[in-house]
């Protein structure tokens, strides 16, 4: 007979294990000594350490499911409760039942852990959802277009919901989208109507501009050109391809007119600046005149001198006014000369003259003698009417004696 701390062999070679509920038979040896046969269950007590021992590091350092964990346990306990080995089998019971315990919360963590990112992926899927029906409404097309795209893309690497709640919120997330889909190829399309409209307005208008672009009618021309230009940017766009030829045409028009206008007024501004040395040369002779000294000899002179004036042409508009001016100031002071030497050699109007004012004299001398009896009389508001009849009388008179002065006294 033969035995050791955990175990014995007694005389018939059956094979005994101690635990807490007594000696349990493992086995029977007949094949050696008893020595051996304890080795031999000794070492299978030493596998079954092994085994649990890597059973607890890969519960404790793999993501080994729960099932598969539990059904590892109950494949090592059903060895331990057989007794095929000669050991502690009550330590590996216990080391068994406290991983049954770490198995049991590693559940309940990924439980949590499974719950919360579920949620976490809900919350993220109901925040696509609310982004996506905002850009619904949105009239920015291509960054909202390009948002919604990277959405899908960020949906797909979320988790799953359960089915019901994964397939409402992705109804109204697709939704959304095609939403947004259905307003931008609207408005697509109505742009395109637009700008075919718009190509049509702008095929009439290159029509007339090329047919204007020979015209010589300078200036209504260059008129109806702007108002072509106001048409053309009232008409908004063509499609890109339409518009770049047609704007070529456009343009191609005016500057051919433009072009011959400027060479025209190119020599006509040459004309005219020579135009305005001749008539300014003119202005010279005509202001030798002033003083007038002998009225008939300056009004020939300035006869003939005008003449050749109205043959020169025109001068450069902005030179006009001063030229002129100097040609307008001799031609006055002839007239003036002239009207005071028909003043000096006129009697009769002199004597008009001065029987108007003799009128008008009495007439003032009357109506102040009638509003000294009116304000005698008490009556002020008579008084003040003649009053002011008797200023538009005075300013006659006054004006009657400025002209009778004018024919020497």
């Amino acid at each position: 007979m033969s035995s050791d701390p955990w175990g014995r062999v007694d005389e018939t070679g059956t094979v005994y294990v101690r635990t807490s509920e007594g000696e349990q038979v493992v086995g029977s040896w007949q094949a050696g000594t008893p020595e051996e046969a304890l080795a031999y269950f000794e070492r299978k007590y030493e596998g079954l350490v092994v085994e649990i021992g890597l059973l607890e590091k890969r519960v404790r350092t793999t993501d080994l499911s729960a099932k598969d964990a539990q059904t590892a346990i109950d494949h090592l306990r059903t060895q331990v409760d057989e007794h095929h080995a000669v050991g502690d089998l009550d330590a590996l019971r216990v080391r068994l039942d406290k991983l049954v315990g770490t198995v049991e919360s590693r559940r309940e963590e990924r439980k949590a852990q499974k719950a919360k990112q579920t949620d976490e992926a809900r919350a993220a899927k109901d925040a696509l959802v609310v982004e996506a029906e905002q850009l619904a409404q949105s009239d920015q097309w291509r960054s909202a277009g390009e948002r919604l795209r990277a959405l899908v893309d960020i949906w797909k690497g979320l988790p799953r919901l359960d089915r019901k709640s994964d397939d409402e919120l992705w109804h109204r997330f697709s939704h959304a989208r095609s939403a947004f889909s259905k307003r931008r190829k609207a408005h697509f399309a109505s742009l395109d109507a637009q700008r075919e409209d718009a190509r049509k307005v702008k095929e009439r208008l290159v029509a007339e501009a090329e047919s204007l672009s020979k015209s010589t009618d300078w200036g209504p021309t260059a008129a109806r050109y702007r108002e072509l230009m106001a048409d053309w940017k009232a008409a908004g766009r063509a499609q890109r391809e339409s518009e770049d030829d047609l704007w070529n045409r456009f343009r191609g028009a005016q500057d051919v007119f433009f072009a011959a206008r400027s060479e025209v007024f190119a020599e006509r501004d040459a004309e005219q600046v020579e135009n305005l040395k001749l008539k300014e040369e003119l202005a010279d002779e005509a202001e030798k005149l002033v003083p007038i000294t002998d009225l008939k000899s300056a009004r020939a002179t300035f006869r003939s001198l005008n003449e050749r004036w109205e043959a020169i042409g025109h001068v450069p508009r902005d030179a006009r006014p001063k030229v002129e001016g100097r040609m307008h100031a001799v031609e006055r002071a002839i007239q003036e000369a002239e009207e005071g030497e028909w003043r000096r050699t006129n009697p009769e109007a002199r004597a008009r003259a001065a029987g108007l004012t003799g009128q008008l004299q009495a007439a003032v001398d009357k109506l102040r003698e009638q509003i000294d009896a009116a304000r005698a009389a008490g009556n002020n508001a008579k008084a003040d009417k003649l009053a002011r009849e008797l200023e538009g009388r005075q300013a006659l008179l006054d004006q009657a004696l400025k002209g009778l002065e004018e024919f020497g006294g």
